[in-house]
Formats: C-alpha cells, structure tokens, sequence
C-alpha cells in the first residue's frame, strides 16, 4: 500500500495523490450547472427518493434522516453525497450537526430536461395513436 502521509519540516501532509482526490471532489460539489445524467442516477434509487421525500418538510439532521432507514449512518451518508453531487440536496455543518435539505436547482434541470422533449414525445405518442386507431385489414 502507497504511503498516505508525507513528512516535511517535522508536519504530517497528505500526500499528492490524496489531495488530488479531495481536489476532484471538491470540483464536483461545487460545479454550478447540474448534470443530467447524475439526477436521474440519483433519482434511480428508491431509497434516495424516499430522503427526498423526507426533506420536502423542511431539513433534517442527517441522524434524523436515517432514522426510517435500516442501514448504517455510513450508507445513509453515501445516499447524500450522491444527492449533493446531482444538485437534489445541500448539506452544511453547524457545530457538530449536519443537516441536510432540499436544493432546486437539480429538480430544475430535469423539469427543463423533461420539458424541452415533451412535444417530441407527445407528436410521436400521437402517431402512434393514429396507428392503433387504424382498421385491421386481417379481420
């Protein structure tokens, strides 16, 4: 295994490749502009789903989100990051508590998504409509 520290002038660094990582992550989390992809990834799971549906009353303290859920605190945690990095949740830390709630901009770039494809989806439902609703010459 790689060593993780770094010894310089007596301190204890990370070391070049962690900090990479924390880099990449740190990127990730603060890009403005959601993806896609990443939302409905996210809203793919039904128990990411069933946190959002916790937060629509308000925040909760990650505690008082995994209270329903049978699974570690560890996994409710990973649940969130996947959120946070899909833009659905914010987390913040206050003190020794981190709570969590509902951030828009996520759902927004999957209405628009959702929008900007509907009348493509509806002409072609419609098509398909007067398809169906053709006689059958085999009868």
């Amino acid at each position: 295994m790689p060593p993780r520290v770094t010894f310089a002038g007596g301190r204890v660094l990370p070391s070049q490749a962690n900090l990479g990582n924390q880099n990449r992550k740190a990127r990730r989390l603060k890009s403005k502009k959601p993806n896609v992809g990443r939302i409905f990834q996210a809203l793919g799971d039904a128990t990411r789903r069933a946190m959002l549906e916790r937060l629509t009353d308000g925040p909760l303290s990650v505690s008082r989100l995994a209270e329903p859920f049978d699974m570690s605190l560890a996994a409710v945690v990973q649940h969130l990051q996947v959120l946070e990095e899909a833009g659905l949740v914010k987390t913040e830390k206050t003190g020794r508590v981190r709570s969590c709630r509902i951030e828009a901009a996520g759902f927004h770039a999957a209405e628009q998504w959702l929008r900007a494809r509907r009348p493509e989806w509806d002409r072609k439902l419609d098509l398909l409509e007067g398809l169906l609703d053709e006689p059958d010459d085999n009868e």
